[in-house]
């Protein structure tokens, strides 16, 4: 095997080991490394090499959902008008709230409290761009701010696991439709 294809395997097993990761935290709060190399197709040998602990598996689960999500921003404004695009990031938001609980289920709590420490001042960024460009278009209220909205959609934390599909999507419709000007109709 060339150095470059070599290089591109080793690529692809650390994406694969992320992903089953993130698959088995959206099913469980149970984290089993030896599953999650089974649906990576690798050996836990590859798991190790990657991730060394388990901890350090989980914390790169979350450092990506969170660069996703802060990313996502600046995309969903370019293809969408603001209130659809801030509604997309929302609906972006429950899918990376459900992983983030099972990543801070399974994590120490001196652990989980640095990542979060780190992501939050990002992911309100992206939500302040979101507002910002929403109340530009006269979509959403004038009166609301990233900080508040995070205080608003923390609802996702008190979710048992056995009721987040039936509530986490409709709740945040309540959230979006009181961040929505009342005086307008949609935009």
């Amino acid at each position: 095997m060339s150095p470059a294809a070599h290089r591109a395997d080793v690529a692809e097993n650390r994406v694969r080991i992320v992903e089953a990761a993130r698959a088995v935290l959206a099913e469980s709060d149970h984290v089993y490394l030896n599953e999650i190399a089974k649906r990576a197709g690798v050996g836990q040998g590859t798991l190790y090499r990657h991730f060394p602990t388990r901890e350090a598996l989980l914390a790169e689960v979350y450092r990506q959902d969170v660069e996703e999500l802060v990313a996502a921003a600046s995309g969903l404004l370019a293809e969408h008008t603001p209130a659809e695009a801030l509604r997309l990031w929302l609906d972006r938001v429950i899918d990376y709230a459900e992983v983030k609980r099972g990543v801070l289920a399974a994590l120490e709590p001196a652990a989980w409290q640095d990542l979060v420490d780190h992501s939050h001042t990002p992911i309100e960024s992206a939500l302040d761009l979101l507002l910002s460009a929403g109340k530009e278009a006269g979509a959403i209220r004038t009166d609301v701010d990233p900080h508040g909205v995070i205080l608003l959609i923390a609802y996702l934390s008190r979710l048992d696991k056995g009721e987040w599909e039936a509530r986490a999507r409709p709740l945040m419709g309540v959230v979006l439709d009181g961040l929505r000007r009342q005086d307008v109709g949609p935009r």
